[in-house]
């Protein structure tokens, strides 16, 4: 079950001027529908800020949601109600989308938490930037990786110039294989320790917490760099 938030700010009900959550959707009292809440994507589905939630929970608490929310529900409600379904159902698929994900869930939290990181971008961003220049990726290399980058680099430039000229290389394709294997197996470490991080912060108090906010920042930092390398082999090789 999702472990419901038990503090948040009183509101009153617009319909029945009963007090309820900020974060509440609907009025628990009357059962009318709320202008958009102004808390956290957490609090829309009453979590208090935590990192292992229970994914299964969640979807049908989603679900649930997305129906009493649905615009047929408010063919005959007011101008407001119409609004606020649309607005609601906007912060609600918002919401999943981000706590569904690990990696959002985990970049969300830390935002919220006020950690700054040029990481902590929109996946949408990311996704659509530029390529990284490799001299770029080599200066920002994690230390205990500035050699294997430097030769996976070189590697890149070699398979990318036998490309242009329409020439196969095996050797060369079969070592730029094995390093994607590597650099996924590397990608995996890096989740297993955000996995322990995010027991450290679920259970710890203000001091646990600290070390573990930039414990995560630092390894979002690793894994975006690491699939993005991952990223540059697999169109290389045309996986």
């Amino acid at each position: 079950m999702l472990k419901v938030l038990d503090s948040a700010v009183p509101v009153a009900c617009w319909a029945c001027s009963v007090a309820h959550n900020e974060s509440t959707l609907f009025c628990p009292d009357c059962s009318k529908i709320q202008p958009p809440s102004s808390g956290d994507y957490f609090s829309v589905f009453g979590l208090a800020p935590r990192l292992n939630i229970d994914l299964s929970a969640l979807e049908q608490e989603f679900h649930r949601l997305s129906r009493r929310l649905h615009p047929d529900r408010f063919a005959r409600a007011s101008e407001n109600e119409k609004e606020w379904s649309l607005a609601d159902t906007a912060l609600l698929n918002d919401a999943y989308r981000t706590l569904k994900d690990p990696l959002r869930r985990t970049e969300y939290l830390l935002k919220l938490e006020g950690a700054t990181t040029t990481l902590l971008q929109s996946q949408e961003k990311i996704r659509n930037q530029e390529k990284i220049q490799n001299q770029e990726k080599s200066s920002r290399a994690p230390t205990d990786l500035l050699e294997e980058v430097f030769d996976l680099n070189m590697q890149l430039e070699e398979m990318r110039r036998s490309k242009e000229l329409g020439q196969e290389d095996p050797e060369l394709k079969e070592s730029l294989q094995q390093s994607k294997g590597k650099l996924q197996g590397l990608v995996e470490a890096v989740d297993l320790d955000l996995r322990a991080q995010w027991a450290i912060w679920d259970a710890g108090d203000a001091a646990a917490r600290r070390p573990a906010l930039h414990a995560m920042v630092a390894l979002l930092d690793r894994r975006r760099y690491l699939s993005n390398l991952v990223r540059d082999v697999t169109e290389i090789l045309g996986d």
